[in-house]
Formats: structure tokens, sequence, C-alpha cells
């Protein structure tokens, strides 16, 4: 599916929201385009229709009392019967009251008290009076009831499309902000379960530039450049609308400005669409280093490489300036440039059309008219202006799009909800072969059986397999041959939430995350209560530091409790592996960072909490796995020695060289 589409999808899941808006814009807009009708209609007929025929009467509420007699205009009239004509004209700033009809229009001059009409070779001459000012109002006076009641309108106007305007951003923006929401929610919903394989790929901060920026930019998308787009497209159809109603003609003229626009905006996602590109995956950049530099800042201070770090980081830092200055300038170059050279091209053909005689009262075209089209034509170019805006953040938009869709668009591994009771423990391994790149196999044909209960160490030098064992059995990763049971049932057919339900890990380098030692043990899973992290707690005898923190079990953690010991973190991280209860326990060298006194505090824990446990060990500390019921040798993927410590250290082989060799230190 397109990325347009995918947007298209967002959107609807709060169209009533969008339609309420959308809806709301064409109220403003229609009000809006309205004023123009409404001054055309001043002018026209309350200012510049004075120059109607007037007809003598009866003394009325809008008729005109001059020189003795009562005169009315002749569009006023309804039944009664007119009198003589007469005429109001203009002739330069002065009006001239004529008592005549006037049977032709043209080229007006005026001589004394005669007005000399000319109209091609036909000329009329009339006698004329001029009006004096209070004439000259009391002739309008009878129109201003008419401007008073348009101008209320023209206010009435405004003051709608304000609220409705107001209304279509509120709505608009409000769900941008909900469909925002929900695709980080999904974004991050994803995150959760795509396989920790694509995590060894990818490094963090990229992942999290796209869960922040590239949304932030998305956001944009919806509440400045779609915003933009759909009133401005209101606004120029509604505006076209009103041209054609005024003129057709001249309507039809001004319509090239369609074409160009849609071309222009073909032509500038073509040229801008590399450089955006290129800015959002060197964002992504700055974000990982950002996020690389701060978790390796020991290191960096440690084998002083500030400077260097900092060097790297300015080239990044570089590289996106400069593609930022390069899409700037192509913005500086083509967007008010497109709008300016359209602006001048239509105002050529409109005083083109109009000529010289239009702004005369015989042209076809009357001074309302001029006056509305000169107005729509202004205000055209106020959305075109917001649209040609609006590209750059639209393509920037557009590849954001891109980099979120292609992160959800990782298989991921629906979480289910299936449950199945306890685990026994019983563990089978049938020439189980695994490669993390599908190339170099890392596993070969290993097979072993750990019962319930017992537990089981696995021992070997760096890169021999001993973690890759775990990876298989919690099935961070899928093995290419072979077969694992737990309890007789292959975990291929098993979701893997409902194997890892009933098993707990404690890693060699724990992580804590950001709230309380409480909140650490329990995850914040409801169903451990906060009686069963304090045992916890006690039984991997932490409760002797908790004590000596001022809050005790609601001690802040922040990311990654740096503010603890390795011992500690090591002492809270396993009791959050027992207060799951797992059936099936993992210490992934889990004793490596502690002190002797914590260790001794731990293996007296695991004495009590392994019965009824299927336990595993990888240690590089042989003393520490001397009472397993079992302990396998690997080297390079293979299973070379298995047995008890006593078994592996009557046999004289390589676990007990290794032995001998930690023992001589």
């Amino acid at each position: 599916m397109s990325t347009g589409k995918r947007l298209v999808q967002y959107a609807l899941t709060v169209k009533g929201t969008i339609i309420a808006a959308l809806l709301m814009l064409s109220v403003a807009v229609a009000a809006e385009l309205t004023g123009p009708f409404v001054a055309k209609q001043m002018i026209d007929k309350h200012i510049v229709g004075i120059e109607v025929p007037w007809y003598e009467t009866v003394k009325d509420n809008e008729a005109v009392f001059y020189k003795g007699s009562w005169y009315k205009r002749g569009d006023r009239f309804t039944e009664e019967d007119k009198g003589k004509e007469v005429r109001i004209m203009q002739v330069g700033r002065d009006y001239y009251f004529v008592n005549s009809a006037i049977t032709i229009d043209g080229k007006r001059t005026v001589n004394g008290n005669e007005i000399s009409i000319q109209n091609d070779s036909a000329v009329q001459v009339y006698k004329a009076q001029k009006l004096t000012r209070q004439e000259l109002f009391d002739f309008y006076q009878p129109e201003i009831p008419y401007l008073l009641r348009l101008s209320i309108a023209y206010f009435a106007l405004l003051v709608v499309a304000s609220f409705f305007s107001y209304g279509q951003k509120f709505f608009l923006q409000k769900a941008s902000n909900r469909i925002i929401q929900r695709m980080r929610e999904d974004v991050f919903a994803h995150i959760q379960e795509i396989p920790i394989r694509y995590f060894d790929k990818l490094p963090a901060g990229k992942i999290v530039s796209r869960v922040t920026n590239d949304t932030e930019a998305i956001r944009e998308l919806y509440v400045t450049v779609l915003a933009t787009f759909f009133s401005s497209s209101i606004y120029i159809v509604g505006i076209f609308i009103a041209l054609f109603l005024l003129d057709a003609k001249l309507a039809v003229i001004c319509v090239f400005i369609v074409p160009i626009l849609v071309v222009w905006i073909m032509l500038y996602r073509k040229a801008a669409s590399g450089y955006n590109h290129a800015i959002r995956s060197r964002l992504s950049d700055i974000n990982g280093t950002i996020n690389e530099s701060i978790n390796g800042m020991t290191i960096i201070q440690a084998f002083r490489q500030e400077k260097q770090t900092q060097k790297d980081f300015e080239q990044l830092n570089k590289e996106y300036y400069d593609y930022q200055n390069k899409l700037l300038s192509l913005n500086a170059a083509t967007s008010h440039n497109l709008v300016g050279v359209l602006r001048n091209i239509a105002f050529v053909l409109v005083i083109w059309y109009f000529g010289g005689a239009s702004l005369t009262a015989g042209s076809m075209l009357s001074l309302g008219v001029i006056y509305a089209f000169v107005d729509y034509l202004t205000r055209l170019f106020s959305p075109i202006t917001g649209i040609v805006n609006q590209l750059g953040n639209l393509e920037q938009a557009r590849v954001a799009s891109e980099r979120v869709f292609e992160l959800l668009d990782e298989p991921g591994e629906a979480v289910s909800n299936e449950k199945v009771s306890r685990f026994k423990g019983d563990i089978t391994f049938e020439n189980v072969s695994f490669a993390y790149d599908e190339e170099n196999v890392v596993l070969k044909d290993i097979s072993f059986t750990a019962k319930s209960g017992e537990t089981v160490a696995l021992v070997g030098h760096t890169g021999s397999g001993k973690s890759s064992i775990m990876n298989v059995l919690f099935r961070f990763y899928d093995f290419q041959k072979g077969k694992v049971c737990i309890d007789g049932q292959d975990v291929t057919q098993l979701p893997k939430q409902t194997i890892r339900s009933h098993m707990g890990i404690v890693l060699q380098d724990p992580f804590l995350f950001t709230g309380t030692l409480a909140t650490n043990v329990s995850l914040e899973n409801k169903s451990i209560s906060r009686e069963k992290i304090e045992q916890a707690l006690r039984d991997v005898g932490a409760e002797r530091f908790i004590k000596n923190l001022p809050k005790g079990l609601d001690e802040p953690v922040i990311e990654k409790g740096s503010t603890l010991s390795s011992g500690e973190r090591q002492l809270i991280s396993f009791a959050r592996a027992l207060a799951f209860d797992p059936a099936i326990l993992i210490l992934d060298e889990a004793t490596s960072s502690i002190d002797t006194e914590t260790e001794a505090i731990i293996q007296n824990a695991l004495d009590v909490l392994k019965k009824g446990r299927t336990t595993f060990i990888i240690a590089h500390r042989l003393s520490t796995i001397k009472n397993a019921d079992q302990i396998l040798v690997l080297d390079r993927g293979h299973i070379v020695e298995k047995g008890t410590h006593d078994e592996l250290m009557a046999k004289q082989g390589r676990y007990y060289r290794m032995y001998q060799t930690q023992a001589a230190g």
C-alpha cells in the first residue's frame, strides 16, 4: 500500500472530526468570499447607482426634495405613476442635475452649465446644474439605510468567517494530534513485537528518531500542510466560482494558474525528494550518535576521546546543515518567485482585458464588478502562497512517513494472551543447530536433557555458544535445525509469550528502568503484590541495603540504576526474576560482576529457591557451579563434555584444565 493511502487510513480514524472541520472551513470560506459581493452591491447599487434615472413623484420616504419638486429613483417605484425623468451625472469629482432623460452615454465634459456626452461620432449636449454638497447629500440620503444594512451584513460575515475559521483550525489540529498519538502508539507497540534480531542491526538512537522526530514531521503534515492544502483548495475553488459569477470570460483567462501550480508541485517534489531523504537520514544518524555517546560517556572520557567524538558529531551535523541549506536555497529560488510571477501575469491579463475604457461610465463592466474581481484575484494568491510555502514541509513529511511505515512493515510477532499451566521444567535439546546470520553456525548439533528441578551449568570460553543456547531456549532467535521441547511440547508450536511467561532471566549487565525499586521488581505487574516483592528481595538478601535507603522500596531509580552499585542492581534483577516465580530460571553470568560476599548471599538463596525449578547457570567462575546437577562444557558450538563437577574433574579433560587454571589464579 502506498504511503499516501496509509496516511489517509490514519486520517479516516478521526474522520468525524475532520469532516466537522471541513464543513466549518466551507462555511468560513463561503462567508468570507461573500464579502466582495456585498461590497459590489454597495458600489454598484447604492454609490454609483445614484446615476440611474430619477422621476418626479409625490412626497415619499425615499423621495428627495430639489428645487420645489420631489424626485425618486426609477428602481424604487412599485405601482405609483412616474413623472418626468431626470438624471444625476458625475463628471470628474463634481455631480450635476440634468432636468431631462439621457439617451446616450460616453465621454463626459462640462462647459459652464452644459454637459457634453460623446459616444464615437455622436455628441449630445444637456443643460445641467451643479449640485452643492448638501444637495448631493440629499440625493444620497435614501441610500444610507441600505448602506448601513449592507455594512452590518459585511461585518456579520467577517464575524461568522472568523468563528468558523477558528473552529476548523481547532478541530483539524485536534484530529491531527489524535492521529499522531495513535501512530506513535502503533509504532511503539510494534517495536515490542519486532524480533530481537532487528535491534542487532539498527542502533537504538535511529529507532528513537523514527518514533519521535519522524512522527513529529508527520504531525506537521496533518496540522499545517494538509490544513493549508484543504483550506487553500476550498478557497481557490470558491474564488473561481465567484470569478465565474462575476465575469466568465475573465475567469477563464485566470484558470491558467491551476495547471501551472500542479506542474510546479510535481517538479518541486522531484527536486526536493533527494534532499529530504538525506536530511531525515542525517537526523537519524545524529540521534544515534548522541544516544551512543551518552551511553558510552565513561569510555569516551576514560580514553580521552572527547575531541574525536565531537569531531565525528560535527561532521554529521555539518552534513545535515549543508542539506538543509540546499533545500532552503531550492525553496527560496522557487516558492516566492513562482507566486510573484503568477500574480504579475494575472494582473497584466486583467489590465489588458479591462482596458482604459473599462473605467468609464459606459464600460460593459461596472465599477463594482471591477472592484470585486480585483479583490478576489488578490485573495486568490494568498492560498496559492500558502500551498507553495508548504511544499517543503509536505515533502519532509512524506519522507518521514516512508521511514515510519518502513518500521511498521518490519515483520513482527503478535503478542499472544494464550495461557498454559506452569511448566514442570523438563527441557530437551535434540540436534539443535543455530546461526545468527544464517551463515556462521554458532550451535552445532546440540543435544542434552535437563530434568525438572535440576541445575544445569553452561561453561566454555567466550564465543563457545553458552548465551546462544539461552537465546534459543527463550526463543529470542529461532534455530534452523533440530528440536527443542519443554515438558515434551515442541516450543515452535507454542506462542513465544506463552513460553516466556514461565521463564525468568538474570543478565550479566542488569537493566533497571526509571521508577522505583518496587516497580523494577514487579515491572508493574498487578499480579505481583507488595508482599511478594518484599519476599523476593528478602530471599535474595537485598533487604540489607534497602533498609539503608531513605525511601526503602519506594526509592527512585533513574535509567539503568546508575545510582546503585553493580551488585545492588544485580540483586534487584535477581529478585525480579524470582518475583515472577518462573518454572525455568536462567542466570546469564549473573554473578560475574558481584563481589564475593554478595555472591555468597545469592548462592544461599539459590539453594532454597531452585527446588522445583529448572535452573540454567552460565558462568565463568567455575567455583560457583560445583553443586550443579549437570555441567555442559562447550567449545565452538559443540558440547565437548557433560557431567557433574566430580565426574568432569575425574576425566581430567577440558573442564579439569579450566578449573585448575582458575584455581591457580
